[in-house]
């Protein structure tokens, strides 16, 4: 299993968040997928927000999170003010 700090975007203390949450590989992560993992993290840490949502997708698809569409950034960014209300 890949370690978490291995994939795009995950630094230590994100791969940190990830594990006490119950993700502890790249694959669970991938297998997951970003708007999950987010919820997760969410209900631990509250103050995680749309960036960090931005930074698991750019993980997941391998790709800098800030070269995300602009149409996947928006289906996140409804998915977080969902989660918000």
């Amino acid at each position: 299993m890949a370690k978490l700090t291995s994939m795009m975007n995950i630094g230590r203390e994100m791969a940190k968040k990830l594990d006490s949450v119950g993700i502890h590989s790249a694959e669970e992560l991938v297998c997951l997928g970003a708007e999950q993992a987010f919820l997760k993290l969410k209900g631990r840490y509250p103050n995680v927000c749309l960036v960090h949502l931005y930074a698991l997708e750019g993980a997941v698809c391998n790709v800098e999170f800030n070269s995300l569409s602009e149409s996947r950034k928006r289906e996140l960014k409804e998915y977080s003010d969902f989660l918000k209300s």
